[in-house]
């Protein structure tokens, strides 16, 4: 049995994201055909990278039914033409289903099982609302193991800011406003494009487009613009559309590989990953997920949150992002933190959203040569969080 290897991250493309509904980008778009269009993009940038020479392709959906079904990893494998003797499979993990792709296979990778394996995930959250088609076990509520708030996520969000009165409305609605502001001037700066794939799309009453941007994106909007929007999941709440991620489409995937694999291939190693952890939290206030998981990561990579120099934290809600800068004593604008911005502008279609931090928190490590550490981390439905540590290899 060989000794453990260095896993590193070599590449990463996403589809542009796109708003759910029968208006939205993919609105009659499969899912499958979103994560085939990611794979061959890949391929297509890594040409030292023979297609035989994969060794697993692990995707995650959320909701695995319809397009999204029949382990949508092997099945969008063969549709992407990889060879018929690349294997491949499906993973669930609710919000954090593509980062538990990339570390399944980190594992597979450092215990010696593959060299190169493709990770990533999909959601086609118009076509499959999350929660289409599940029946949860009546004792959640009967035995009251959860409250009823725990299968809401937006409610979630409101249990997290009674959980933090510091959190005011005030403060979720100034970060959202700084995420639609960061993320207009990635966009303007060329920082998003470039790991964008351009993904055809399809309509039946307008013909073949061509989706090459994220759709969700509301550049422009102003405090003053959503203070007054409804709070859905309460009368009088906090958690409103601006302050939260939407509902939306779309598919990422990375080239994950054993170091010396990498380089013998002469694929560019961009990032080391150096500890991942997982962790459950009360499922009723979801959001405080990362914050365990980043102190478990931390504590097995030996390192402090103060040798970070880079935080990408999925933004499914900016209350869940200000309670996790609140325990870590990091300021609500620190320039460390999500800095092309995050879910609340890009969206989140759930399984993908991982790779999604991966693919910025490599290019933001690209611009940071001084910077050593950075870490990846978002909160996860029915109460757990996860949290990747990453060494900057420029």
């Amino acid at each position: 049995m060989p000794a453990s290897r260095e896993v590193v991250f070599v590449d990463g493309v996403r589809t542009p994201f796109g708003r759910s509904g029968p208006k939205g980008l993919y609105a009659e778009t499969r899912a499958d055909d979103l994560v085939v269009r990611v794979i061959r993009e890949l391929m297509r940038r890594n040409p030292g990278l023979p297609p035989e020479r994969v060794d697993e392709v692990a995707i995650a959906a959320t909701t695995q039914i319809g397009d999204q079904g029949l382990t949508i990893g092997r099945s969008a494998a063969v549709l992407a033409g990889l060879p018929k003797s690349v294997p491949g499979y499906a993973i669930d993990r609710m919000c954090a289903g593509a980062m538990t792709a990339v570390t399944t296979v980190a594992g597979g990778i450092s215990f010696g099982a593959y060299d190169v394996a493709i990770a990533g995930g999909v959601e086609h959250m118009g076509r499959h609302p999350m929660g289409e088609g599940v029946d949860p076990n009546p004792r959640f509520l009967s035995e009251q193991l959860v409250d009823g708030s725990a299968l809401v996520m937006g409610m979630t969000a409101e249990n997290l800011h009674d959980r933090y009165p510091s959190i005011t409305k005030e403060r979720a609605d100034a970060y959202a406003v700084a995420s639609q502001e960061k993320v207009a001037k990635a966009y303007a700066d060329g920082r998003i494009q470039r790991d964008l794939v351009p993904m055809a799309t399809r309509r039946a009453a307008e013909g073949w487009g061509l989706a090459t941007v994220d759709e969700a994106p509301r550049p422009g909007t102003t405090l003053e613009g959503i203070r007054g929007l409804k709070t859905p999941f309460r009368a009088h709440g906090r958690v409103t559309a601006a302050n939260s991620s939407g509902i939306n489409d779309g598919a990422t995937g990375c080239i994950v590989a054993a170091e010396d694999v990498a380089r013998e291939l002469g694929l560019t190693p961009r990032m080391r990953l150096v500890s991942y952890a997982f962790a459950g939290v009360d499922p009723e206030v979801m959001g405080v997920g990362p914050i365990p998981s980043t102190e478990r990561a931390l504590r097995l990579a030996g390192l402090s949150v103060d040798d970070v120099g880079l935080f990408e934290i999925n933004e499914a809600f900016a209350v869940q992002v200000l309670a996790f800068l609140e325990h870590f004593g990091i300021a609500d604008d620190d320039p460390r933190v999500n800095p092309y911005g995050g879910a609340i502008a890009f969206g989140h279609p759930l399984a993908s959203s991982g790779v999604r931090l991966m693919i910025q928190l490599s290019r933001a490590f690209a611009e940071r040569p001084d910077v050593r550490y950075g870490i990846t981390t978002m909160c996860v439905g029915m109460g757990m969080g996860g949290t990747v540590i990453w060494e900057n290899l420029s």
